[in-house]
C-alpha cells in the first residue's frame, strides 16, 4: 500500500488529507500528515480575533477531530530527499527520524516576510497565527487599563497608538477591525476619549488593497479617515527601535504595538532543505496539474499546492503569471490536489488547476466592509454581511460554522467580551511569586546532616514533590519572604 507524506497541515494540506479520506478506497493508500501545530488556522478570521469578535479556538480546525482515516504526526519536517524518497521529521521531544514515502505532498504555507528595518524583529507582530491574533487582542486590551490610570502625556499617547504595517488585504482588515474595537472599548473606559487614541497604517506603495478597484480603494481610505484611522501612502517605515516610529516622510511618533502584514514568503524551513526544484521566488515549482515540476519536466510522486508553492494561473489574473497566496487558492488547490493524486493512482491523468477569481470581499469592523467582483462595487453593511456569510460558509467542518456564527450571535446581543488573558504568557507567574521557598539556613545545613532526599533534606514537601526541571526556576526565583512596600512593587515590575 503506497505511503503518502503531506507536508504542512494548513489550508491545502488539510483539505487535502480531508477530500483523500473521503475519495480513497479501503486500502488504496496510507496517508501521513505531518505539522508542528495540532490544527488549521482559517487566517481570514484573524482580523477578527485580534479584535474579539471571534473566539480565537473557534478559527482554528482540530486535526485529529476532523482526519479520522489519516496518522496527524505533531512535528516538523526539516528536510525533503525525493532522491530517496525519505523526509526527516523532527518531534518536540526525542530525536529526529527518516520516513520512507511513495508520495510526497508539500504543502507547508508561508511565513511573514520582514526586511531588515532596525526594530521591526524585537518590537513588531505578525498576523499568521491565532496566538498572534490573541496576543495583539490581550495588548490592546491591556493598553487601555494602563492607560486608564494616567494621566494625559507621552506614556499615556504611547499606549493608546496602534501601528500597522503592509496595505494588502490583511493590513486594512486588521487595522479597521482594530479601529473598531477600540471604538467599542471607550464605553468600558470613561477615562478615555475617542481624541485619545491614534491608528496609523503605513504602505510604501500609493495605494492600498491592490485586489479592488481604485475608486473602491479610495473609499476605503476615506472611510477610514472619517473613523479617525489614518493611512500613509507612498510612506517607509525606517526604524522601529524601541517602539519609536519613524518614516521615510520624516515623521515620527511612539507606540505600543506594531502589526506587521507587509507580506509573506514560503515557508524556508522547506524550501531551503530540500532537493524539490525552487523558482526564482524561492517557491515550490508546480505545474499547473499540481504536480512538482515545470512544463518540461515532471518530478514523479511530487506534489504541492498553496501558499509555498508557485502554482501557474491559468485565468491570467494572477500576479507575474502564478496563483496570488491566499485561502480561496489553498482551498481549492487542497480539493483538487486529492482529486489529482487518486487519479494517478488509479492510472488516470490528473486535471489542471484553473480558478478565475470571482470577487473580493473585506471585513472593516462590525457594520461596514467592502465587496468587489468586476466592476461592481458594495459598500458598507451589505458587504459587511457578504464577508460574514462568505466567510462563515467556507469555514471547514459544521461543527466550526455553528461556533464561529454562535459567537458572532452572542456578540450581538451581548457585545464583545474584553477579558484581557495577557497573564497566560507567564502562567507560573503568581505561583511563583507567592510559593513557599526553603530558608537559606535549611539549604545550607541540608548536606552535613547525610540524607539528600525528601523532608529529610529539609525541603518542603511542594519542593519535593516538584519536577526536577522547576527546581532551578523556583531557586531563580528566590528572595527574602518581606520587602518594604515600594521595593515590592519595583521586584515585581522588574519580573
Amino acid at each position: 500500500m503506497p505511503k503518502i507524506l503531506i507536508v504542512g497541515g494548513g489550508y491545502a494540506g488539510f483539505y487535502t488529507a480531508w477530500k483523500l479520506e473521503k475519495w480513497l478506497r479501503a486500502g488504496e493508500a496510507e496517508v501521513t500528515m505531518v505539522d508542528p501545530l495540532p490544527y488549521m488556522t482559517y487566517q481570514p478570521f484573524l482580523p477578527e480575533v485580534a479584535a474579539g469578535s471571534i473566539e480565537g479556538r473557534h478559527a482554528a480546525v482540530a486535526h485529529r477531530r476532523h482526519l479520522k482515516k489519516t496518522t496527524v504526526v505533531t512535528a516538523k519536517v526539516t528536510h525533503i530527499d525525493h532522491a530517496t524518497k525519505t523526509a526527516t521529521i523532527t518531534p518536540p521531544i526525542g530525536d529526529p527520524y527518516e520516513f520512507v514515502y511513495d508520495v510526497v505532498v508539500v504543502t507547508a504555507g508561508a511565513v511573514s516576510r520582514t526586511f531588515p528595518i532596525p526594530g521591526v524583529a524585537d518590537q513588531a507582530i505578525g498576523l499568521k497565527t491565532i496566538e498572534e491574533a490573541v496576543a495583539i487582542r490581550d495588548r490592546v486590551l491591556t493598553n487601555f487599563d494602563k492607560a486608564a490610570l494616567l494621566p494625559a502625556g507621552p506614556e499615556r499617547d504611547r499606549l493608546l497608538t496602534f501601528v500597522v504595517i503592509g496595505g494588502g488585504f490583511a493590513g486594512i482588515e486588521v487595522f479597521a477591525e482594530l479601529r473598531s474595537f477600540a471604538s467599542s472599548l471607550l464605553k468600558s473606559y470613561p477615562q478615555i476619549g475617542f481624541d485619545d487614541t491614534h491608528f496609523h497604517l503605513i504602505e510604501a506603495m500609493g495605494r492600498i488593497m491592490p485586489e479592488v478597484s481604485l475608486p473602491t480603494s479610495l473609499w476605503v481610505i476615506k472611510h477610514l479617515d472619517e473613523r479617525g484611522a489614518q493611512i500613509h501612502l507612498n510612506t517607509q517605515l525606517t526604524s522601529a527601535v524601541d517602539g519609536k516610529i519613524e518614516l521615510s516622510t520624516g515623521e515620527s511618533f511612539e507606540t505600543d504595538l506594531i502589526v506587521w502584514t507587509a507580506g509573506v514568503m514560503a515557508n524556508p524551513a522547506i524550501v531551503r532543505h530540500t532537493d524539490l526544484p525552487i523558482e526564482d521566488r524561492g517557491r515550490l515549482q508546480v505545474r499547473p496539474d499540481l504536480r512538482v515540476g515545470t512544463e518540461d519536466e515532471i518530478i514523479a510522486d511530487a506534489w504541492g499546492a498553496g501558499d509555498i508553492t508557485a502554482v501557474p494561473d491559468l485565468s491570467g489574473g494572477g500576479v507575474g503569471g502564478f496563483c496570488v497566496p491566499n485561502a480561496q487558492h489553498a482551498v481549492r488547490q487542497g480539493k483538487l490536489l486529492a482529486k489529482n493524486i487518486v487519479a494517478v493512482l488509479r492510472g488516470e491523468t490528473p486535471k489542471e488547476y484553473l480558478h478565475k477569481n470571482l470577487g473580493a470581499v473585506a471585513g472593516l469592523g462590525v457594520g461596514s466592509g467592502v465587496f468587489q467582483s468586476g466592476k461592481i462595487a458594495i459598500k458598507g453593511l451589505p458587504a459587511w454581511f457578504a464577508h460574514r456569510g462568505y466567510h462563515g460558509l467556507a469555514m471547514p467542518s459544521w461543527e466550526r460554522k455553528l461556533r464561529v456564527v454562535w459567537g458572532w450571535v452572542n456578540n450581538f446581543f451581548l457585545g464583545r467580551d474584553i477579558v484581557s488573558l495577557a497573564a497566560v504568557q507567564n502562567p507560573r507567574a503568581t505561583f511563583v511569586e507567592f510559593a513557599s521557598r526553603p530558608k537559606p539556613g535549611a539549604e545550607a545545613a541540608a548536606p552535613a546532616k547525610g540524607p539528600t532526599t525528601g523532608a529529610a533534606a529539609g525541603k518542603s514537601p511542594a519542593t519535593t514533590s516538584a519536577p526536577s526541571g522547576t527546581v532551578p526556576a523556583v531557586k531563580a526565583a528566590a528572595r527574602p519572604a518581606r520587602l518594604p512596600h515600594k521595593t515590592a512593587e519595583k521586584s515585581a515590575a522588574a519580573k
